[in-house]
């Protein structure tokens, strides 16, 4: 609360009809939301962006068809904007399960590759063997590094 809204609260400028101070909502924060949802045409594109420019508090909506991809960016909640895009387009959608290619230690992991995921993309993966497989101390890493071209104290037989 600023302090006009402290101050008015002091002269009586908030009270209700029945005498109870009126509580301000919180303020939804400015959010970029991606969801994954299936866009085959120019019919289901405008379908999706249409659902989503009408709802309230949304700013500004970018659909990527070739990647499956639209981002929102708006005063929302990530998951009221799918459950609205599913109920007003009958389409499923998730939020953007995906991470850049590079900030995954090891992408081919069995969590992390999904070979549906757009170029450049892995899965993003909370799994906790998957992150033990890009732990320093685990055996699978001690292994796949021994023969390693970048490593220089790797074995030189090979």
């Amino acid at each position: 609360m600023g302090a006009l809204d402290h101050l008015s609260n002091f002269c009586g400028g908030s009270r209700g009809v029945s005498g109870h101070h009126n509580h301000h909502k919180k303020r939804k924060q400015l959010q970029t939301v991606e969801i994954k949802v299936k866009i085959d045409c120019e019919g289901c594109e405008r379908k999706v962006r249409r659902a989503l420019e009408g709802m309230k508090g949304v700013e500004s909506v970018d659909v990527q068809r070739k990647q499956s991809k639209v981002t929102v960016v708006g005063y929302v909640e990530p998951a009221k904007v799918v459950s609205h895009l599913v109920h007003r387009t009958g389409k499923q959608a998730e939020l953007w399960p995906y991470i850049p290619y590079g900030e995954v230690a090891h992408p081919y992991a069995a969590g992390t590759y999904d070979r549906k995921a757009p170029a450049g993309y892995v899965r993003h993966s909370e799994d906790p063997r998957v992150s033990q497989l890009a732990s320093a101390g685990s055996a699978e890493v001690r292994y796949t590094t021994a023969f390693s071209d970048d490593n220089p104290t790797a074995c030189v037989v090979m």
